[in-house]
């Protein structure tokens, strides 16, 4: 399969090319940067000229030479041209040793078009930050959203999908890594490349970079997390969880290692909201995986884990899309996902099936008592959803996913 668009992300590009900002493409790694990254080369070359635009891959060993700040800006120095435009793509920046000293430098110098990617959100933040503040620019690139599966299978097959609940189910069971579709994987080979991407990511952006005195009981809190998305925990249940293990972990430790997972976009913390006291509340946050193929992958598909695997694909969906996302609390009633944007609200709540009397009163009671004028989802996979609850709109997963607006 050829090189597929994701127009979010080109436009987003396009939009500040050439300026003296410096792009940061961050995410989760194999979500697509790199290949985000070559297309923007490729189309700078179009634009001007080949020899002026450098694009450096540090997860390739022909530039492990490069790893380190004065290798880098010498390698920089030596390619760039005398006068003109000049567009310096730098892929996983994080590879390199002080690399944050290589970009001040180029955003000082002047007249350098800078790209960069990273997989570590900590990292990039507070060494750009100290360096460069109010001169880049910050992008997440994630996981395919159902959207953008459709549009990849489309490309792969050379047809349009017809059964989107088909498609979905496929979605639901592989998740949204662009790779997937770089050949006609079965489902047990996509599980398999799912999988080492996961432990490369523990390996190559975690245990490499901070001081975890065990790498198999790190992988314990990282599987804990993945087998609880959608339900409340803490870090101290996880402690308690892995002393009943006998295979104990300090909280404060597990403190630390949900924060790496968090910081290498593995898992995102959605915390709990009063939506009476519109205080934070201070209980069991949630977690959702930044992707929720890494759950099949890592503990195989189990239809208990579905109602979580649900709301984390709906989760994704709203951040993608720019929403800050939170739990909200009514009382004694939840709400899956209170989802906010400037000047902008929604409501939803996700079910694998309302058709049961009691399950259908759980999931609308609290929209209902929610008095403002903000729009309002249940999300099933029940395959006749529809129609309209005192406001409350009640739809197909699928369907949701792929509104243009709500």
């Amino acid at each position: 399969m050829g090189w597929v668009d994701r127009p979010r992300y080109s436009a987003w590009l396009k939009g500040y090319e050439g300026t003296p900002v410096v792009k940061v493409l961050t995410g989760v790694r194999r979500a697509g940067k790199s290949s985000l990254m070559t297309a923007t080369a490729e189309r700078l070359r179009r634009q001007t000229a080949p020899e002026r635009v450098l694009h450096l891959d540090f997860d390739l060993f022909e530039n492990s030479s490069l790893l380190s700040a004065e290798a880098l800006h010498e390698h920089i120095s030596a390619a760039r041209p005398a006068d003109g435009p000049f567009a310096v793509l730098l892929d996983e920046i994080q590879e390199v040793d002080r690399w944050e000293r290589v970009v001040n430098s180029l955003v000082a110098e002047g007249g350098a078009d800078v790209y960069l990617t990273g997989s570590n959100s900590k990292l990039l933040s507070s060494e750009l930050g100290t360096l460069l503040t109010g001169r880049y620019v910050t992008l997440e690139v994630s996981p395919l959203s159902f959207a953008e599966h459709l549009e990849f299978r489309r490309a792969t097959t050379g047809d349009q999908p017809s059964d989107r609940m088909a498609e979905f189910q496929r979605y639901l069971r592989r998740g949204g890594f662009p790779g997937l579709f770089a050949a006609d994987f079965d489902d047990a080979q996509a599980r398999q490349i799912v999988a080492d991407t996961f432990f490369s990511i523990l390996t190559r952006d975690i245990l490499s970079r901070h001081p975890i005195r065990s790498g198999e009981l790190f992988e314990r809190v990282a599987r804990f997390a993945l087998d609880n998305v959608g339900s409340p925990f803490s870090a101290r249940r996880v402690a308690a969880y892995l002393k009943a293990e006998r295979r104990p972990l300090s909280h404060p430790t597990v403190v630390d290692y949900l924060g790496y997972l968090t910081e290498a976009f593995v898992v995102r913390p959605v915390p709990q909201v009063d939506l009476r006291g519109k205080g934070i509340l201070a209980l069991n946050e949630k977690y959702y995986a930044v992707d929720h193929g890494l759950v099949n992958a890592v503990l195989s598909y189990n239809a208990s884990r579905l109602p979580g695997l649900l709301e984390n694909i709906v989760a994704a969906e709203l951040r993608r899309r720019g929403y800050d996302v939170r739990v909200g609390r009514w009382d004694d009633l939840e709400v899956d996902f209170v989802a906010d944007r400037p000047d902008e609200r929604v409501y939803v709540q996700v079910a694998t099936t309302v058709l049961e009397e009691t399950t259908r009163r759980r999931e609308y009671s609290p929209l209902l008592a929610i008095r403002d004028s903000y729009p309002k989802y249940v999300l099933t996979l029940d395959a006749l959803a529809g129609g309209n609850t005192a406001g409350v709109r009640e739809m197909t997963i699928p369907d949701f996913l792929l509104l243009d607006q709500w």
